[in-house]
């Protein structure tokens, strides 16, 4: 008795179909289960019988053989369980299946010892590349059917146990298809408690993270403890744009291969990531014995905040310069390599030195130039290059903590940056940044008044800037002026630019 069922794995963040092929004979009672399985799918073989027996179904005492193909790709989880419970029933002709059902349906899910299916992790991912080859349905926990249901093109199903799965594929009930309306959804979420009226002074700070948040361009905030650098870093997503479809959907995939989903149907907000600085190498951009993303794809599509930056170990710095460039990570193992998404803002804060009062006004700084430039040896020249605006954070005076003048709140800042967005969506065709532009973008895009020129010559002397450092004071200088509404970028635009990448040198002498 041989049947053949079909599934699908994610590896990364893509999804590979899987082949379920169960072969009941005569021989010692046994169960194998072959095809690159891991300790977990090696195990399912005690969960699939223990939830069969205990849901009333008498297997034959047969040797059962499991084959997961194809056989060379490594299969990890749990959520093979479902698919080889239903070959078995289906080799044993408890269940009649069409050909075209089959071919046509994907099962998925985890096997409770009561017969009960529970969420697996990548049911999103899955469902995003199952029209790619040739799905029309899948079959799956009720806890994920929502989450897969996003990609309205396939016939959801979602089961809550054996039993309803059995009567639903023998026709005794009938299961509607979960339907999904995103939309409705994200018109329904809640505003945030955080505000920028809630932030007393620092106008500069925020005047930064308004250029930040419209050209999606990297910020360094150096000032003494108690200065306000964390409370405007989680201020920063109430300014930031809308995500897209597209976001949404690339985010959410991440968060579901990482089973980070936790229970929330789709992930609306930009992601905020904020590790602690004992993070490893691994932790940060993924890895493991079975590989997994790290915070810079937990990141991706938000921000990713890196507190008191030079407490964290400098190779751990270190490997952010690769995914800070290519805006992906790839994780290299013996016979396969995986490659994760790292499209994130970096916003990173730090104190200029051990004691944290260095260029403070109030307090005396009593470190010496060695430990203040062993303190801040941690951030090399490469690392700083990428960061596009560099701001000092000073401490706030009385005199501001009690004025009565208007601050502008999040939505009086997000106005513009909504303007600036859209400006640069009509001048690349589809949803980029000015941060992400290309040479030939900046020689296009970039056009700049004789003045300005002027300005960016003597910069680019005084300050010995790199050819990237260079670039970069463009970018923020197009952002600047796509703020201003204006296209052609004047001296003003070049001089606050320029003013936000005067400070790596002023670490480094």
């Amino acid at each position: 008795m041989h049947s053949k069922i079909f599934s699908a794995t994610p590896v990364g963040i893509n999804a590979y179909p899987v082949e379920i092929e169960v072969d009941l004979s005569f021989g010692l009672i046994n169960f194998f289960i072959v095809g690159l399985p891991d300790t977990a799918i090696k195990e399912s073989k005690h969960r699939i019988l223990t939830a069969l027996k205990n849901t009333g179904f008498k297997l034959p005492q047969k040797k059962i053989t499991v084959n997961l193909a194809p056989a060379d790709l490594k299969k990890e989880g749990t959520l093979f369980d479902l698919p080889i419970a239903i070959g078995i029933l289906f080799a044993i002709k408890h269940i009649e299946l069409s050909k075209q059902f089959i071919e046509e349906t994907i099962f998925l899910g985890e096997l409770s010892l009561d017969g009960s299916i529970k969420p697996i992790k990548g049911a999103l991912a899955i469902a995003y590349d199952s029209k790619k080859i040739g799905k029309k349905r899948i079959i799956l926990p009720k806890e994920n059917a929502n989450e897969a249901a996003l990609l309205q093109e396939l016939e959801i199903i979602g089961v809550e146990n054996i039993i309803e799965l059995i009567s639903y594929l023998k026709k005794e009930i009938e299961i509607q298809p979960t339907n999904y309306s995103w939309q409705n959804y994200y018109n329904q979420q809640l505003e945030q408690n955080l505000d920028f009226s809630q932030v007393k002074g620092q106008e500069q700070a925020k005047r930064a993270l308004q250029i930040c948040a419209a050209g999606n361009h990297n910020i360094l905030f150096v000032g003494s403890p108690g200065s306000g650098k964390t409370m405007l870093a989680k201020r920063l997503p109430t300014i930031m744009p809308k995500m897209t479809f597209d976001e949404i959907l690339e985010t959410t995939k991440i968060y579901s291969i990482s089973g980070k989903l936790q229970g929330q149907k789709l992930l609306f907000s930009r992601p905020f990531r904020n590790p602690h600085h004992t993070i490893s190498q691994a932790g940060l951009v993924g890895g493991g014995t079975f590989p997994q993303p790290g915070e810079i794809s937990l990141a991706h599509n938000g921000i990713l905040f890196l507190d008191e930056l030079t407490e964290f170990k400098r190779s751990t710095l270190e490997v952010l310069r690769q995914p800070l460039e290519n805006k992906n990570v790839c994780l290299a193992r013996a016979n396969h390599t995986i490659e994760y998404p790292a499209s994130f803002l970096l916003v990173a804060a730090l104190n200029p030195c051990p004691c944290g009062f260095f260029g403070d006004k109030k307090k005396q700084c009593v470190c010496s130039s060695q430990q203040i430039a062993k303190y801040i040896e941690k951030l090399s020249g490469p690392l700083l290059d990428r960061i596009d605006l560099q701001v000092y954070v000073q401490s706030i005076e009385y005199s501001e903590i009690t004025s009565t003048n208007k601050i502008n709140n999040s939505q009086d800042i997000y106005s513009s940056v909504e303007k600036a967005v859209e400006k640069q969506k009509l001048r690349f065709s589809k949803a980029r940044y000015n941060s992400s532009m290309s040479t030939e973008e900046i020689e296009k895009y970039c056009e700049l008044t004789s003045e300005a020129q002027a300005i960016l010559k003597k910069t680019f002397e005084r300050l010995n800037l790199s050819m990237r450092g260079y670039h970069k004071i463009l970018k923020v200088s197009r952002t600047i002026a796509d703020l201003d509404d204006k296209e052609i970028i004047d001296v003003k635009h070049i001089q606050e630019a320029v003013m936000y990448r005067s400070l790596d040198q002023k670490l480094q002498e």
